[in-house]
């Protein structure tokens, strides 16, 4: 992390994130301890825990901006108008201790 500051600085660049990360920070705190209590109680209990997230993926060429950073020096507040329903493909993916699912969907 700090050689991305001073690549940062050197740079005079920052990050503007469409979305702040931060008010997520205690949520995340609480299931860690949560999870840890559970553990604590059911040794394997991690082999039960599944992680899943979707991304779509616009076939127009239209990028998500939640997962997108811009790098300057100022916020561009950058606008793009799209369709009201362009096409796209959706994936689903999970990963636990059995391993790895995807779909399409």
């Amino acid at each position: 992390m700090g050689i991305k500051r001073n690549k940062s600085a050197l740079l005079k660049l920052s990050v503007f994130k469409m979305k702040e990360e931060k008010e997520k920070k205690e949520e995340k705190k609480l299931f860690v301890e949560w999870a840890q209590n559970e553990i604590a109680v059911v040794p394997d209990f991690h082999k039960q825990i599944l992680f899943s997230d979707e991304a779509h993926f616009w076939l127009n060429g239209y990028v998500n901006k939640q997962n997108c950073r811009i790098w300057s020096e100022a916020n561009p507040q950058v606008y793009v108008e799209t369709p009201l329903h362009p096409e796209k493909l959706t994936v689903w993916g999970a990963l636990w201790a059995g391993g790895i699912l995807l779909q399409k969907l």
